[in-house]
């Protein structure tokens, strides 16, 4: 019997049902959510950096940007300000588009 204890879609447990299978869940407190979202982040953020190509890469990055969505909703905040935000800080400091790679800083 496999052990997972880990945050899982919200209808996962429809899918191992429909498999046939029994399990056990629990619903997590707001703070144990949060951080089992986080953790969830850096699971779905090595199996993007792991992704073999174009199409698994995708794969994760929505993966990643659904656990984004839901801890924007943990910290009271809607996608939409989390884009503003961004678009503000590439406005500022600019994006990664161009491709710079910084190697040192001289003080003079």
């Amino acid at each position: 019997m496999p052990v997972y204890n880990k945050l899982v879609r919200d209808k996962i447990p429809q899918v191992i049902e429909k498999a046939g299978k029994t399990f056990t869940t629990r619903t997590l407190s707001d703070e144990e959510y949060r951080q089992e979202l986080r953790k969830k982040a850096f699971e779905e953020l090595e199996e993007y950096v792991r992704a073999e190509d174009d199409a698994a890469a995708i794969e994760e990055l929505a993966d990643l940007l659904e656990i984004i969505h839901a801890l924007a909703e943990c910290h009271s905040a809607t996608i939409e300000q989390i884009e503003a935000v961004r678009a503000s800080k590439a406005e500022k400091r600019g994006g990664f588009k161009e491709k710079i790679f910084l190697i040192e800083v001289h003080d003079e």
